[in-house]
């Protein structure tokens, strides 16, 4: 009995000096912050229904910290980078000590460092150059990019027909359209809204998008050395994405065998060729594997966020009849009812875009910027801050 007194003692003593001590220092000279627990970090004063919402509101309300502050997700500090004017300074300014790409402890089992998302370095230089230069130039002596948006908003406006004024939940459709664009673009061809495979597809897609914006994948992120070993969300993201991987690399599989090395027809055929003419470069990075997770990473970067926005954009406009009334004059004077429109009338519907510039101000669908990581010991606004320390930014 007095064995286990003493044992219990001497447990709540070390807990007490762990807390008294606070978190063991980072290595460098890190801004200062809330102060954080031993192993939870500051997870207890995050807001469940957005990471750093309760800091953010501690902050503004008493401006302690300033814009450049130091959190501990869990074990592991980062740096946080709040307003346009640190934002700018870090990623224009001293973009090369910034320009290391993070990582997310949920999908970089299935991303491992390759495509034009997750990469670093060179090869996300050159991944990056080929994958702007291939989207920019898409359409060259075909139908371009724009002409394939028109074609997909026509059959958006056929589907909300066939409703026939009846109530409507448009969100597979805002979903269906943005997947079949990237689609077109990437595979060259887009599917029937009732095909079995996009179905499919997208139900991958999508779920994932839910289980990685899940509270409990935010836990994982901060406890992933332990909790990978776990079963969890993890689990089924990397079973999802996996699938996605099998789709790609069936539709990489038909183009080599179709490839027409005279008339690319999409972004898999560009990247095939592209490959062949650096087959003899045993240090290419134009492989499968990079190709796969690129595809990948452009499914990633347009299909939730652009649906999202079209669905915010019609419930502002619900919200405020009088507003969709002037953009509806608008389009009627510039563009008429006999043709689709053109990314050239934007210059003459200045009223229409500014509500999509207000409409995405509204919707913050990305509040948190990708997380980035120094490329070296980085000396910022009076801190330093080591080599390979994460660090995130908010706009606000």
């Amino acid at each position: 009995m007095e064995l286990s007194v003493l044992l219990l003692l001497a447990l709540l003593t070390g807990l007490f000096l762990l807390l008294v001590r606070g978190h063991p220092k980072a290595s460098g000279h890190l801004p200062p912050g809330p102060r954080p627990l031993p192993f939870l970090g500051n997870l207890l004063q995050m807001d469940r229904r957005g990471l750093l919402n309760s800091f953010l509101r501690e902050r503004q309300m008493d401006g302690k910290y300033g814009d450049v502050f130091t959190v501990y997700l869990g074990p592991k500090p980062v740096v946080m980078l709040c307003g346009t004017e640190a934002i700018r300074e870090a990623l224009v300014h001293q973009a090369e000590d910034f320009s290391g790409r993070g990582t997310l402890a949920i999908t970089e089992p299935i991303f491992q460092g390759y495509g034009v998302t997750f990469a670093n370095g060179e090869r996300w230089k050159t991944l990056r150059r080929f994958s702007l230069a291939t989207m920019r130039d898409f359409g060259m002596g075909k139908r371009s990019i724009e002409e394939r948006i028109q074609e997909e908003a026509q059959c958006l406006v056929e589907e909300l027909r066939k409703s026939k004024g009846a109530l409507l939940d448009p969100t597979f459709l805002f979903q269906s359209i943005t997947a079949n664009i990237i689609c077109s673009i990437i595979f060259g061809e887009r599917f029937d809204y009732k095909d079995q495979e996009f179905l499919r597809l997208l139900d991958m897609f999508y779920q994932s998008f839910m289980l990685i914006s899940s509270f409990s994948s935010q836990v994982f992120e901060f406890f992933s050395d332990v909790l990978k070993y776990f079963p969890g969300t993890h689990r089924q993201v990397y079973k999802n994405l996996q699938e996605v991987l099998t789709f790609i690399g069936h539709s990489v599989e038909k183009h080599r065998a179709t490839l027409d090395p005279s008339a690319p027809r999409d972004f898999i055929d560009a990247y095939l060729l592209r490959m062949d003419k650096e087959k003899s470069n045993l240090q290419s990075e134009f492989h499968h594997k990079n190709l796969a997770i690129t595809l990948l990473s452009l499914f990633f970067a347009g299909t939730e966020t652009t649906s999202t926005t079209l669905r915010y954009g019609f419930l502002l406009m619900l919200k405020y009849p009088h507003v969709a009334e002037r953009v509806q004059k608008e389009i009627e004077q510039v563009i008429g009812s006999h043709r689709p429109p053109a990314l050239d009338d934007c210059t003459r519907m200045p009223y229409t875009e500014a509500i999509i510039y207000e409409i995405q101000r509204f919707a913050d669908l990305i509040p948190v910027g990708v997380p980035h990581v120094v490329t070296k010991d980085t000396y910022f606004r009076g801190f330093i801050i080591p080599k390979v320390r994460a660090v995130g930014s908010m706009a606000l």
